[in-house]
């Protein structure tokens, strides 16, 4: 099969733990009789460099050609004078809003190679932990209407929460349909004792749970779901919130599962299309030093692979190629432990593509 994919560098480390991830594509296809034609386009502040703003034209319209995206990170300190509509962050949302990436997958998934770097007592996480959050991506705080203003003679600013019925119910499905393929448990995250589009949020999505009899639901209050992930995480299966919130709460799960540096995400449309990166930022102080670990990125290939392409049996290799060499005993400097083999970004792309 021959298949188009764009690849998004973006900055920082970007560029590196992207690198390591087409390794493991390389060996993908050499082992499973693809091609993939691969279309390099810049986003982030090396566009905003370039060409003056954070998303070119024709990176989106690569991206609209593309059968998936790969992206590594985008921003630094180097572009924080930039205005906030020309941020090289607004490249991320800008991707989204065109390419109607409305879905936000994020697993968090504990190794058990790992289970020592986890900042967990070890009762807690007897088992492991394997937890999905279904984040809304193209709505809510982030998307609504923003602005500044004069109010008795002060500036004001203000963020506007917003969500829409369809908008809710298209991502309750893509909750519990995973749902249905895991364990069959959804909690849904909202503020509904204070905010109403969190009324709305939870009275959609009960209405949206009757579809799915075999799913069991039910509902926290953001303050006490991000208590209970540190405190019982175990109890979860997948997670359906905002966009904001699922920001939020992606990221706290990714420190209890040992490092940022291990966690992908793919980023979802109707129709499987999907842009994948790894959750970690573009880390500018340790760009060009060999340090970044490229798993999350190479994880986030395995999911492209497996929801884009339909690709199950490739994406389980690169599943297995990356348990195998925390198995064996390999460690990048973040989840370096004491005895194991420490190695740099490249050794590890090329130890994990060696694996296939």
């Amino acid at each position: 099969m021959n298949y188009n994919i764009t690849l998004i560098p973006g900055d920082g480390i970007g560029p590196e733990v992207v690198a390591g991830a087409v390794k493991v594509l390389d060996k993908v296809a050499a082992k499973f009789g693809h091609e993939f034609s691969l279309t390099e386009k810049l986003a982030g502040g090396i566009a905003i460099d370039a060409t003056g703003v954070p998303l070119p034209q024709d990176t989106i319209d690569a991206a609209k050609a593309a059968d998936a995206v790969l992206l590594g990170a985008v921003g630094g300190p180097k572009w924080d004078d930039q205005p906030g509509s020309n941020r090289p962050e607004m490249a991320i949302l800008g991707l989204r809003k065109e390419l109607g990436l409305y879905a936000n997958l994020r697993p968090a998934i504990l190794f058990d190679e790992l289970k020592d770097a986890c900042p967990l007592k070890p009762e807690i996480i007897v088992g492991g932990l394997d937890i999905l959050v279904v984040r809304e991506l193209t709505g809510g705080i982030y998307f609504g209407e923003k602005g500044t203003k004069t109010v008795d003679g002060e500036e004001v600013a203000y963020d506007v929460e917003q969500y829409s019925v369809s908008e809710i119910e298209r991502i309750a499905r893509v909750a519990f349909e995973m749902a249905q393929k895991r364990s069959k448990k959804v909690t849904s995250v909202d503020k509904a004792n204070v905010l109403e589009s969190s009324r709305l949020w939870r009275r959609t999505v009960e209405r949206i749970a009757k579809d799915y009899p075999d799913v069991t639901l039910d509902h926290l209050y953001i303050d006490n779901a991000a208590m209970q992930l540190v405190r019982a995480p175990k109890q979860f299966d997948v997670i359906l919130t905002s966009n904001i919130f699922g920001d939020i709460l992606s990221d706290e799960a990714s420190q209890i599962t040992g490092s940022i540096g291990m966690l992908p995400s793919s980023s979802l449309s109707d129709g499987g299309f999907g842009l994948y990166e790894p959750i970690h930022g573009s880390a500018p102080d340790i760009a060009g030093t060999d340090k970044a670990n490229p798993i999350a990125t190479i994880m986030s290939l395995s999911m492209l692979l497996r929801y884009s392409l339909s690709l199950a049996a490739e994406a389980d290799a690169i599943d297995q190629a990356v348990e195998t060499f925390l198995k064996d005993g390999y460690r990048t400097v973040d989840i370096a432990e004491d005895g194991k083999k420490v190695v740099g970004t490249k050794e590890a792309g090329d130890i994990i593509a060696n694996y296939l």
